[in-house]
């Protein structure tokens, strides 16, 4: 799977045109979220890896120290600050 991603993120690299940093940044940002919330991997069941993050906390919570949320960047609430 990190193959395929790194694969992918080569493609958009030599594909696309960047006028900024701030651009290659956001396109970069974009397709993280996209691959992580809406394309499904073949290798997780035909699930997206955030919905197979999510099953798997709800089966085994003490392997988790942080709750998997739905959207990009760091996640500083542990999970027994949100219960």
């Amino acid at each position: 799977m990190v193959e395929r991603f790194n694969g992918r993120i080569a493609d958009i690299l030599t594909t696309t045109r960047f006028d900024s940093r701030q651009d290659l940044a956001a396109t970069l940002t974009r397709y993280a979220w996209l691959y992580n919330q809406q394309i499904p991997q073949k290798a997780l069941n035909h699930k997206t890896p955030v919905a197979t993050l999510k099953a798997w906390q709800l089966t085994h919570p003490h392997l988790f120290h942080k709750q998997v949320r739905n959207h990009p960047g760091p996640n500083t609430q542990r999970i027994q600050d949100h219960y």
